[in-house]
C-alpha cells in the first residue's frame, strides 16, 4: 500500500479515535461480558484461514456503550502470509490485519497508532488449553513509518472456557487475557504506557467474538494513581462465514 493511502488510513482511525472518545448524555458504561463457565475435555484445533472467511463486528466504545462503527474483516490472502482487509461502514478503509503464519501477528491495526512487527508474536495462546501463559517480546514500528522502532512486549495467559451469547449466535471460546507492561509509546511526551486486553477466541470460526482493548499511560507531572486513559473499545461479533 502507498504511504499516502496509509497516511489517510491512519487520518481515519485517529478520526475515529476522537470520536469515540466523545461523551454521550445519560448512557451507561458497557457490561462485562458474561460468560457462562464450561470444562474443555479435548485438544481443540483452530478454524485455519481460507479466502473469502469473514467477521463483521459492532465496535463500542466501553466508556459510554456509543457504536463507533461496524467494521467488515474478510479474508484476502493465505499462505505464508494471512491477509484480512478491513472496511467500515462509517470510516471506510482501515489498515489490513497481517498474520505470518496464520495466529501469529505481523501487522496489527487494532491500536493507535497501528503496528507492524519486526518479529511476529501469538495474536492468541498457543495452546488452547486453560492454564497456557507465555511471554513475548518484538519491537514495532508505527505503520507507514519504518524510520523508527519501539520496544513491545506482552504477557498472554488462557484463563477459561466459557459458553458466550453474542448477535452472532452461541459460541464456546477461550477467554485468554493480554497484558503489555510498559510498552514503548511512540508518544515521547509519555513516561510509561500499559494496555489490557480480555479475548474471547473461538476456535469453531477462527477468531474472536467479543475483543476488549484498553490503555493508560502516565505523562510528566502524573501519578500512577492519576494514569489517562486510551479510547477503551469492545469488539463484538454480529455475523461470520
Amino acid at each position: 500500500m502507498a504511504t499516502s493511502q496509509l497516511q489517510v488510513n491512519l487520518g481515519r482511525r485517529a478520526l475515529l479515535l476522537s470520536a469515540a472518545s466523545l461523551p454521550v448524555a445519560c448512557i451507561a458504561p458497557l457490561p462485562y461480558p458474561n460468560g457462562i463457565s464450561e470444562t474443555q475435555t479435548f485438544n481443540s484445533g483452530i478454524r485455519p484461514p481460507q479466502i473469502g472467511q469473514q467477521w463483521i463486528y459492532k465496535l463500542k466504545n466501553v466508556f459510554n456503550s456509543s457504536v463507533v462503527d461496524t467494521i467488515t474483516e474478510t479474508v484476502v490472502s493465505v499462505g505464508s502470509q494471512v491477509r484480512i482487509a478491513r472496511v467500515g461502514e462509517k470510516f471506510g478503509v482501515l489498515p489490513d490485519e497481517i498474520q505470518s503464519p496464520w495466529g501469529y501477528i505481523l501487522q496489527d491495526p487494532h491500536w493507535n497508532p497501528p503496528q507492524k512487527f519486526q518479529k511476529t508474536i501469538p495474536l492468541w495462546p498457543e495452546e488452547l488449553r486453560v492454564g497456557w501463559s507465555g511471554f513475548f517480546r518484538t519491537r514495532y514500528e508505527v505503520l507507514g513509518y519504518p524510520d523508527n522502532s519501539y520496544y513491545w512486549g506482552i504477557n498472554i495467559d488462557a484463563q477459561a472456557w466459557e459458553q458466550l451469547k453474542v448477535p452472532a449466535g452461541n459460541f464456546l471460546a477461550l477467554k485468554y487475557h493480554i497484558s503489555a507492561p510498559y510498552f514503548q509509546s511512540n508518544d515521547f511526551s509519555r513516561i510509561a504506557s500499559w494496555r489490557d486486553e480480555d479475548v474471547w477466541l473461538s476456535p469453531e470460526i477462527g477468531r474472536w467474538v467479543i475483543r476488549r482493548s484498553s490503555g493508560r499511560y502516565i505523562i510528566s507531572g502524573v501519578t500512577a494513581g492519576s494514569a489517562l486513559f486510551e479510547d477503551y473499545f469492545e469488539s463484538e461479533l454480529i455475523a461470520w462465514k
